[in-house]
């Protein structure tokens, strides 16, 4: 078999790109165990946008966009982009995502997210290229 310069580009690139499709997020998949269900992009994308009783958003501080960087609604502290496409440290660690959702549901939604929520919203920003 003769190796063109087209199939061993073709097998590399399937060899870098098929352990990523083929794993899913550790801690989205603990969620979706935890309510043995599904999420949708749809949904979390509405939650990223929904304004909650205190006039704040999810965008509000990380943009309309998040793979743009942002800024604290009120301190103005600098926000790093809240997509992995572009901030691969996002949803990495458990404690971590579990901190801020507490913090930002609390913060935007006046109350604390429940598992479908944070799965939904996980699906939609690991969703945005």
């Amino acid at each position: 078999m003769k190796l063109t310069l087209t199939t061993i580009s073709a097998v590399a690139t399937l060899a870098v790109t098929l352990p990523f499709a083929a794993s899913a997020n550790p801690i989205l998949d603990g969620y979706k165990a935890e309510i043995k269900g599904t999420f949708t992009a749809a949904a979390g994308e509405k939650l990223y946008k929904t304004v909650g009783p205190n006039q704040l958003s999810c965008s509000s501080c990380h943009t309309d966009s998040p793979k743009s960087a942002g800024k604290h609604a009120k301190t103005n502290k600098a926000i790093d982009p809240l997509a992995p496409s572009v901030n691969p440290k996002r949803f990495t660690d458990v404690a971590t995502v579990e901190k801020w959702f507490k913090r930002n549901c609390n913060d935007a939604l006046g109350r604390a997210c429940t598992t479908q929520e944070k799965g939904d919203f996980m699906t939609y920003v690991l969703s945005v290229k």
